[in-house]
């Protein structure tokens, strides 16, 4: 356990390779499921829980760690399994997603695998937990189940989707143009959420749910184009994605002259300053941290509006 507490932070050097790095945990019974390292802040035994009135029932109780109170959810139960019923020889996975810092009550963590992004599919219909899935891969014979995080948490907290008014006045954005753009996410839930905060646009959006399946999108338009952007001028792409992740989708259209002139806005759950630097490593627009619809249709109509 000491080897994988010491190397959640020491993973940084896959970004940008079409690789991940997964933490490998059980909830309670044999089935594996699996998380990015790079969304893990801190693995440790469960502390003792303070139960506060009016919690969400997913969540077990909140924990004191560093200063910080973080909310603990019972993953088991948020993903329709039975609640965890003690604590005691638990974990907590502390991760951070859409700007905010929680807990993940689990029943044991195991390690951490190296994958390529293209060895993780999306799940096939009808897995017993499809609807809280984004992803499986298999490892030793064994498949191993990716959940959708931002369905968990847009289920006990839901995120704030509408455009404020002052924002809304400030997009100088031609809306009867209907822009044409697409929105590349593994998550149907994120994938909706970036929807909805874009309706008062007035643009056609197109969806592709991970990199491979966008760029193959693209390459269809291009087969009757020369310059692909004059018909989709801007995609926003989440970063990690089964099959081919964000930073390679990227890397994919500008190494395209047909695509090369499309606005690339990577718009992820993913924290950390290295962000910045891939960013400009594989040539996209724009980074925007997940969840700010504000932030998200300044940023569509600042490339947009050029």
């Amino acid at each position: 356990m000491s080897s994988v507490l010491e190397s959640v932070n020491k993973r940084t050097q896959l970004v940008g390779q079409n690789r991940l790095e997964l933490l490998l945990f059980r909830l309670n019974g044999r089935q594996r499921f699996g998380i990015n390292v790079f969304k893990v802040k801190e693995v440790l035994q469960c502390p003792p829980l303070t139960k506060l009135p009016m919690l969400n029932p997913l969540v077990k109780g909140v924990a004191h760690i560093r200063g910080e109170t973080i909310s603990v959810i019972d993953l088991n139960a948020a993903t329709g399994g039975r609640p965890l019923t003690s604590t005691e020889n638990c974990f907590i996975i502390i991760s951070e997603y859409n700007r905010s810092v929680q807990g993940f009550l689990v029943n044991s963590v195991e390690r951490i695998i190296n994958m390529n992004w293209e060895s993780i599919l999306p799940p096939p219909n009808g897995a017993g937990r499809s609807s809280y899935l984004t992803a499986v891969t298999e490892i030793e014979g064994e498949l191993v189940e990716i959940l959708d995080v931002e369905k968990i948490l847009d289920e006990i907290s839901p995120v704030k989707t509408s455009i404020s008014k002052e924002a809304d006045e400030m997009l100088t954005i031609d809306r009867d143009q209907h822009y044409h753009i697409m929105v590349v996410d593994d998550s149907a839930v994120a994938r909706k959420q970036i929807i909805r905060s874009l309706a008062s646009l007035n643009l056609q959006i197109d969806t592709a749910k991970d990199g491979k399946e966008a760029l193959d999108k693209l390459k269809s338009i291009a087969a009757e184009m020369n310059d692909v952007s004059v018909e989709i001028p801007l995609i926003i792409s989440d970063i990690e994605m089964p099959e081919m992740d964000g930073y390679t989708l990227t890397a994919e259209i500008r190494d395209n002259p047909k695509l090369k002139n499309i606005k690339v806005v990577l718009h992820t759950s993913l924290s950390g300053v290295f962000n910045q630097a891939m960013v400009q490593k594989v040539g996209a627009n724009d980074f925007i941290a997940k969840f700010n619809p504000d932030e998200l249709a300044a940023a569509v109509n600042k490339h947009l509006s050029l």
